[in-house]
């Protein structure tokens, strides 16, 4: 089990991490000693080991004066014959734009053994763009005020996000596996650059590498870009990296369709050539031979479920031609020019966005062969849109997996754009011209649950009632089941 601490103090301090399996501490079952390194923001990362499968334990550290941390609890993964696990899923948290009502949520809660935070547990900009000043909520405020870039920038902003009490308090009683997107860095990040990195800001490896120096840091995770994890018999937990290690960089329809005296022509050329090039990569060549093989292995050992917990979505995405009718009022120029455009992509047969997998569909058309090939119960677990959606993923006409793509903790979603149609009607209409589609929700923050046995999947999106101020009431709650062998949705 690896523990997560930090000790601000003016110099390296050693501390002492003790496991313990009641909360008095009245034994101690393991533990051990760890430096909280000034060169590493006064952060500690301990592994624990000799622990007994799928059992909670509390935790603590041990200044050198003798005071002693918040006390927090664990729970390390079950080994053999495993009856029951459910998660928590959560991705998309922007302090400024509302309270984390669905970590305080979850925290609350007794039936959850894992947390999985599949990316953007923080936002890079600057105060005042996103959210705007008039949008952001009052008692909602970042460190620092500008564009994170610099090491001490995002070592900061961690900081901040790590003072809210609710995301405290989750960290504090489970167990997380989490992965960085694109925030964490800054926005549609690759290989190579991002959208939101500028030449005037230095390059891009070194900020790229300041960014995940503080993910490390800061974060309760392993110190390798891509791993996976047991749940006994009953699955396997996949969660690869899609930002830094191989990704291409993403299409731009603007690019393709800028000078072009027809456009939709220009976009369905680029549909049969470029777009769909085998070379292009997502993951790149090595961690993709990594995914692929550990789904067989997992697959062919007999696991029940293979859970890939990544970050983009990968069920196919088309704009509704109805959309046009969604968009009114006062809205900035570059919502109304993507709009513009996503209806050119859309008429191309193009799907809306080629930062998602959707931009990838060789790469995809990988992952899902090898999982069909494999006889595997591939589940997708993926966050970055803001809303809530579930997807068949079929490859070759039949069922290769399923997806749940969980909502917002706090960033708004289509909605907050989208003001001139109800979720309902934009639900159906991106039904109708998504066929992949199986549900979504337009218009609610909050988290996702997925219930693994051996026989069914069971995901659960939470809704919360508000992010406007501290409240832990849901709006509602939509389930929907999958049968350990079909890989696809039940009906309903």
């Amino acid at each position: 089990m690896l523990l997560w601490t930090r000790y601000a103090a003016p110099s390296d301090s050693a501390l002492t991490a003790e496991l313990s399996e009641s909360a008095d501490f009245a034994r101690i079952v393991g533990g051990g000693s760890v430096i909280a390194a000034g060169e590493r923001d006064h952060t500690a990362k301990i592994v624990v080991d000799g622990l007994h499968p799928g059992r909670w334990y509390y935790y603590r550290f041990v200044a050198p004066d003798g005071t002693t941390s918040p006390v927090g609890r664990t729970r390390t993964l079950p080994a053999g014959p495993t009856a029951a696990f459910t998660l928590a899923l959560f991705s998309c948290s922007n302090l400024p734009f509302g309270w984390f009502n669905a970590y305080g949520h979850a925290a609350a809660r007794a039936d959850i053994d894992l947390c999985v935070h599949v990316g953007d547990y923080f936002y890079e900009y600057q105060v005042g763009q996103y959210p705007t000043l008039k949008e952001a909520i009052p008692g909602r405020t970042i460190q620092p005020d500008h564009e994170l870039v610099a090491l001490a920038d995002y070592r900061l902003r961690y900081a901040t996000y790590r003072s809210d009490p609710d995301l405290q308090r989750l960290h504090a009683l489970f167990p997380m596996l989490a992965q960085w997107d694109d925030h964490e860095l800054a926005n549609d990040a690759w290989k190579g650059g991002a959208q939101n990195h500028q030449p005037d800001e230095g390059d891009w490896s070194v900020r790229s590498a300041a960014a995940e120096r503080a993910w490390r840091e800061w974060m309760p995770v392993a110190d390798i870009r891509w791993r996976h994890y047991e749940v006994g018999e009953l699955a396997t937990i996949f969660l690869p990296e899609t930002r830094l290690t191989g990704r291409d960089r993403q299409y731009s329809p603007a690019a393709i369709i800028e000078g072009a005296s027809d456009p939709v022509a220009a976009l369905k050329r680029f549909r049969e050539t470029d777009y769909i090039d085998p070379a292009r990569q997502m993951l790149g060549a090595d961690q993709e031979r990594w995914l692929l093989d550990a789904i067989r292995a997992s697959a062919k050992a007999g696991k029940r479920w293979q859970v890939c917990a990544q970050q983009l979505i990968m069920g196919t995405t088309y704009t509704p031609r109805e959309a046009a009718n969604w968009y009114a009022g006062d809205l900035p120029d570059y919502v109304i020019e993507r709009v513009k455009t996503a209806r050119l992509v859309a008429d191309a047969g193009l799907p809306y966005s080629f930062d998602a997998w959707d931009g990838y569909p060789a790469a995809r058309d990988r992952l899902l062969g090898a999982a069909q090939a494999a006889g595997a119960n591939f589940v997708s677990l993926a966050g970055d849109s803001h809303n809530g959606w579930a997807f068949d993923l079929p490859h070759g006409g039949h069922p290769a997996g399923v997806e749940v793509a969980g909502h917002s903790v706090s960033s708004p979603g289509i909605e907050s754009a989208a003001k001139g149609a109800s979720d309902a009607d934009r639900v159906a209409a991106l039904r109708r011209s998504s066929p992949q589609l199986r549900w979504a929700n337009t218009e609610r923050r909050g988290y996702a649950t997925v219930a693994l046995t051996p026989d069914r999947m069971t995901a659960s999106w939470h809704f919360l009632d508000t992010v406007a101020q501290p409240s832990r009431a849901l709006a509602g709650t939509h389930s929907m089941t999958v049968q350990q062998g079909r890989n696809v949705y039940d009906a309903g």
